[in-house]
């Protein structure tokens, strides 16, 4: 196991009405208030007049930035950036999901940076310090709630990149499983898949001997694979909803990944497809982390396959380790498409136009992952694979 530092300093309040902490925890950070959100589903469901109400109360002037998109744009940034230096905000609140929150995020390190906070994502400068941030959770996916990174886009440039700093780690993060009652079928798959995604970048590893790392990553991909559909049959399924929620935290908060080497591969991936074709990040993981599975499985990385066959599929430890593997890879995509989410890039509207291009932006710092490196032209057959 590899030396880490453990620090994951956000505090959650988790469960429901936790949102009567929400004025209480801001007073402690701030007294004028962003507030981040994306579209109206905040407002059909009145969590938007139930945080505003404890804003007014007490006595904490907010302004608003609302229509966030699924993809934060940096344009979106950039416009939030200009309005707290405008009104003096000293704190950001996101109501929402990932992206409402990743876009907050970029905004409270962008008020510190005097030129353009695209700089920021790309580093060509770097974060020194952020605007305390809070957050009310819509969504169980991304995790970014609980961790210091953010994902921006930039259309004009097809670029979607990730940057992190630990002054962008929210304060606080408000956990109602009951504000995603409302959330549609095809999120709540696209959610759930999102969540595996990142506890698979982490399980599938060299570093075999962070094993209690390891059998955490497996509880959490079995929670997702009980809690998943149930929560899309019986959206107001308080324990589904809870779980998946929990599960969302945990599974990129850095629990999983203390210990190992922290390079992924699907996710760079996945972020070429979202910033050429702007689909929808869980889904294009849904589709990307099958084919990489079958692509960079072999001698140095059955052992680990079957473990994930066995420990969360309930596969037979008897059987060959590379039958073993090559089901546990057919059961991940099965689980998927029980989801009703697509298996193939076609299927998303993406043709071959722009595989080389994405393979290439996709490793343009190197090769992915340490699992089993992959290099442009290994990137480029996945895709094609997935065609």
């Amino acid at each position: 196991m590899l030396n880490f530092d453990y620090s994951i300093p956000t505090k959650i309040f988790f469960g429901q009405d936790q949102i009567q902490k929400l004025a209480d925890q801001i007073s402690q950070y701030g007294s004028r208030i962003l507030l981040v959100y994306g579209g109206g589903s905040i407002k059909k469901i009145g969590l938007y007049d139930k945080a505003v109400a404890f804003l007014t109360e007490n006595n904490l002037p907010f302004w608003e930035l609302s229509g966030v998109d699924p993809n934060p744009r940096i344009e979106t940034v950039r416009t939030g950036i200009d309005l707290c230096r405008k009104h003096q905000i000293d704190f950001v609140l996101a109501i929402g999901g990932g992206s409402t929150i990743d876009c907050a995020k970029v905004i409270a390190a962008g008020f510190y940076y005097e030129a353009d906070p695209w700089d920021l994502m790309i580093g060509k400068a770097q974060i020194e310090k952020a605007l305390p941030i809070g957050t009310i959770l819509t969504l169980a996916a991304t995790g970014s709630e609980m961790d210091p990174i953010a994902v921006i886009s930039n259309p004009h440039a097809n670029q979607k990149i990730g940057m992190g700093h630990p002054a962008m780690a929210p304060k606080f993060s408000i956990l109602d499983p009951t504000y995603t009652y409302t959330v549609p079928k095809h999120h709540t798959a696209a959610g759930t898949a999102d969540i595996m995604s990142h506890v698979l970048e982490s399980y599938f590893s060299n570093q075999r001997s962070a094993y209690l790392q390891s059998r955490m990553a497996e509880a959490i991909l079995k929670t997702c694979i009980k809690y998943g559909p149930l929560a899309m049959e019986e959206p107001e399924n308080y324990e589904a909803r809870a779980n998946l929620m929990w599960a969302s935290s945990l599974a990129i908060n850095g629990l999983l990944s203390y210990g190992k080497e922290r390079k992924w591969s699907c996710h760079p991936i996945e972020h070429e497809l979202s910033a050429y074709y702007d689909i929808t990040h869980g889904v294009g993981l849904a589709i990307i982390t099958p084919h990489w599975m079958s692509y960079v499985l072999d001698d140095s990385t059955v052992e680990v396959f079957k473990d994930y066959g066995v420990n969360v599929w309930g596969l037979n430890p008897q059987e060959d380790a590379y039958t073993v593997a090559r089901k546990a890879v057919a059961k991940t995509k099965a689980f998927f498409v029980s989801l009703g989410l697509p298996t193939t890039l076609r299927a998303v509207n993406i043709d071959d136009e722009n595989l080389g291009l994405m393979a290439n932006a996709a490793t343009k710092h190197g090769p992915l992952g340490e699992f089993r490196p992959i290099s442009a032209q290994d990137v480029l057959q996945i895709l094609k694979s997935a065609l």
